[in-house]
């Protein structure tokens, strides 16, 4: 929500070539209770002001001398830096209400001035300018928050890679049905659910169900330890961890985990 000192403290431009009219305007927003007031009688200097100040509210009359109003919203519409041209146009003209807005006003002042009128517009004016710069705001931060974030998961799961690969002698993933998506290293071979039809290497079986049996609990595990006897006699064990891996819907998508020889040749 925007409050009413937010708005009171928003900024104004007032562009009159009466003078009259200027100051009416001037006494009637300070009487208002608004601190940020300033005024130009040269239309042509609009856009610059605009461009160095950006204005939340101009207040444009559409009659004016060298350059009217609706040259000037199209000078602010075709160069503003935002996408949202802040303006409220002041005419006598009711035949000029329609064209304003087709050029891009959001509001109009009849002349002449209805005080209470007047005041009621640019109080809703600067309520709805304000909100929509505030959600421009946040929309931008929500994007560098994005952007950082993905930045900062880009970088640790680089950096997860280069410690596994450090860490262990293995590195895998499996989807929702087991199937490996990503191994390095003898993977298939040191859980023994592919065998080498060359070799004869015995698993422990009652190892090999109690690692399945937590796989399809969907558990981590932590240093299960894992052998197996080749076919020399030699015995070979290996430490496994893992992990079950879940989208941002909570749904199972698979394990990932690392593995380690530790048989005491290899220590």
């Amino acid at each position: 929500m925007i409050s009413n000192q937010e708005i009171l403290a928003a900024s104004i431009l007032i562009v009159d070539d009466q003078a009259a009219n200027v100051e009416l305007l001037e006494q009637l927003l300070g009487d208002a209770g608004y601190s940020n007031v300033t005024s130009t009688m040269q239309p042509q200097e609009v856009f610059a002001l605009h461009h160095k100040n950006s204005y939340d509210l101009i207040l444009l009359d559409l009659q004016m001398p060298e350059m009217d109003g609706f040259q000037v919203m199209e000078a602010l519409k075709n160069n503003a830096a935002d996408s949202y041209l802040p303006v409220v146009v002041l005419t006598a003209q009711p035949s000029h209400k329609l064209q304003a807005l087709q050029c891009g006003a959001k509001d109009f002042i009849s002349k002449p001035f209805d005080l209470a009128e007047v005041k009621m517009r640019i109080y809703n004016m600067l309520e709805v300018k304000l909100l929509y710069k505030k959600l421009d705001n946040y929309n931008n931060l929500l994007e560098k928050t994005v952007a950082e974030r993905t930045a900062e998961l880009r970088e640790s799961e680089a950096r997860y890679r280069s410690l596994t690969e450090l860490a262990s002698d293995w590195y895998w993933e499996q989807d929702e049905h087991e199937n490996f998506t990503k191994i390095s290293g003898p993977v298939m071979e040191m859980l023994g659910i592919k065998k080498n039809t060359n070799t004869t290497t015995s698993w422990n079986e009652t190892e090999r169900e109690q690692l399945n049996a937590i796989i399809k609990a969907r558990e981590p595990f932590l240093d299960f330890f894992f052998s197996c006897v080749n076919a020399d006699g030699s015995t070979q064990q290996f430490r496994v961890s893992g992990e079950p891996m879940f989208d941002r819907s909570c749904k199972f998508i698979g394990y990932r985990g690392i593995g380690v020889e530790c048989t005491a040749n290899k220590d």
